[in-house]
């Protein structure tokens, strides 16, 4: 069983897109915006799925949390079998897979942001 983390991170979510080049892209998927995603201030979503090694997740949180748009609400998140990182612009939650309620905290950071609550579906 891999320990290793996947994800996505939307390149236009990131003010510092330096970090994309730490973490191994296996996808990229480019998505047009549409009044659904509530990102008028951008054209489309550059999607990467990425997978990030376990003893780097820690590292990459941090420096995605630094990275992300301070301006806008975003966020970047993956996960493994045991835990999920969910990354806001100065706030991370690492997420215990077996505990609901650590996903309730981070939904509810994420409406606090005004994302809107069908993309904050973590579960």
């Amino acid at each position: 069983m891999s320990k290793d983390f996947t994800g996505v991170i939307i390149e236009e979510s990131l003010e510092n897109p330096e970090v994309l080049k730490k973490v191994k892209i296996i996808k990229t998927r480019v998505e047009k915006v549409t009044e659904k995603h509530k990102t008028p201030w951008v054209q489309q979503w550059t999607m990467y799925t990425v997978e990030i090694q376990e003893n780097k997740a820690d590292t990459i949180a941090k420096e995605l949390c630094e990275a992300l748009d301070s301006k806008h609400s975003w966020y970047a998140d993956f996960k493994n079998d045991a835990y999920h990182y969910i990354i806001f612009c100065n706030k991370i939650f690492k997420v215990d897979r077996s505990r609901k309620e650590q996903y309730d905290e981070a939904v509810r950071y994420g409406i606090s942001l005004k994302i809107p609550e069908y993309q904050l579906n973590f579960v």
